[in-house]
């Protein structure tokens, strides 16, 4: 089981039961101070059991439950806005037999403090129980607001990947002017899988060959992953283009996580604006916007983009609206260009969960020897000149070490991937 800012995920009947669903839902009560939640799930085979167990734990706590059904994981943030609390059942891009819980508290995915409110053994009296509501949610009318009418009627192919934006983002970009199509609806018939960052993406990249442009969303709908004339573009494209319409919007302060591309840093800096960054995961890139009143923030390595004014989480749904606006125009070739000049390679070395901190000990005491300036912001960086860079730390989400290397020079960039990922391999076998 993988306990995290990006919630609690595991094999659902091995390293999950609901026996745990219930302990985390109970203890999450503590903090819904609202006494209100709203739930919602994402389409993977266990999360309707695990969505009725997590609603009656919640209101044997005394919590009023707004039961929104199938929504994906934007959808349900925006909901949790009137209520104080929210609860997805999901595992986000993980495989299909995962599953898990994320926390929305004030808006926001839960910190590391209240992460450890969950995992504490507690007793509760008996108290009046809450009650359950089935309810409608707005989220389609309220980005289409945002968003404004697009008049170029984009043609727009979605890859819906099985997955919660099912509901929600054929009827988005319709309302804003969109002509859509739409593939893999049903997760049992999906030729694509659960993370749209890693999957090829054949059918869509076929589909974008004959005038369409092509949007994959992951399984709860906070992901987007853009295919452009046949190619399936990075995953940092999706928060590039993000960023330059919130720069279009008149934003000038943003959060990176220090695993997104260079190539982004370049350009806010380049157009006026300010980048800081934090570790990796939404729920410390939204801590890092709040502490420097920074209105805009997102991750590369996710495909998420954040902006607070409507979300306080990654959200795909809303970002497939806002590129949608963009096409047809230069900045959308402009951002694109710019991120294809750098090479951004990520891979994983599979490592336990149980020796990542020792594999990281071993890693960063040899990193010191071969690299001059390190990060240890999360896990380490190495800045290796001004469009060079490497980062290896542990995942939040997977048994895994992950490593990241960008430069502008591809070869360089192959050469340092495979140096490192030796590395991380001698690390964990000297760590076990």
């Amino acid at each position: 089981m993988k306990i995290s800012v990006s919630g609690i995920r595991g094999v659902f009947g091995k390293e999950l039961n609901l026996k745990d669903i219930i302990k985390f839902c109970q203890n999450f009560s503590t903090l819904v101070k609202s006494k209100k939640c709203v739930v919602g799930n994402d389409t993977r085979p266990s999360s309707e059991i695990i969505r009725e167990t997590a609603i009656a734990s919640l209101m044997e706590r005394g919590v009023d439950v707004y039961n929104i059904g199938m929504a994906p994981t934007p959808v349900v943030f925006r909901e949790a806005r009137k209520y104080g609390a929210g609860l997805i059942i999901t595992s986000s891009h993980n495989p299909i037999e995962w599953n898990g819980l994320k926390f929305i508290v004030d808006g926001r995915g839960i910190n590391q403090f209240e992460i450890n409110e969950l995992t504490k053994k507690r007793s509760f009296n008996k108290e009046k129980s809450g009650s359950e509501y089935k309810e409608n949610f707005d989220y389609i009318d309220d980005a289409a607001k945002l968003i404004g009418k697009i008049n170029t009627n984009p043609n727009i192919a979605l890859d819906l990947c099985g997955g919660a934006a099912v509901n929600v983002a054929p009827k988005l970009l319709e309302q804003i002017g969109c002509k859509i199509a739409t593939i893999n609806e049903k997760l049992e018939h999906s030729s694509s899988g659960p993370d749209p960052t890693v999957d090829p993406l054949v059918e869509l990249v076929q589909k974008t060959k004959s005038g369409f442009l092509g949007f994959a969303f992951d399984l709860d709908g906070d992901r987007l992953v853009i295919v452009k004339d046949g190619k399936k573009q990075s995953s940092d494209v999706s928060l590039g283009l993000g960023v330059a319409k919130a720069l279009e919007l008149g934003h000038r302060k943003f959060v990176l996580s220090i695993d997104t591309s260079v190539a982004i840093e370049k350009f806010i800096k380049e157009e006026g604006g300010q980048v800081q960054r934090s570790k990796v995961g939404e729920s410390n890139v939204v801590e890092q916007m709040i502490k420097t009143d920074s209105k805009v923030g997102g991750e590369g390595s996710s495909a998420g983009f954040i902006l607070s004014e409507f979300n306080m989480c990654r959200d795909g749904i809303l970002t497939s609206g806002l590129v949608a606006s963009m096409v047809g125009t230069q900045t959308f070739s402009d951002v694109i260009k710019m991120i294809e000049d750098f090479t951004l390679l990520r891979t994983k070395v599979n490592v336990e969960s149980s020796v990542h901190d020792r594999t990281m000990e071993i890693l960063s005491d040899k990193l010191k020897h071969d690299f001059s300036e390190l990060i240890q912001l999360d896990g380490v960086k190495s800045i290796v000149d001004d469009n060079t860079w490497i980062l290896v730390r542990k995942s939040n989400t997977e048994h895994s070490i992950r490593i990241s290397v960008e430069s502008n020079n591809f070869d360089k960039a192959k050469s340092l991937q495979k140096q490192v990922t030796e590395l991380v391999k001698h690390c964990y076998e000297k760590a076990r």
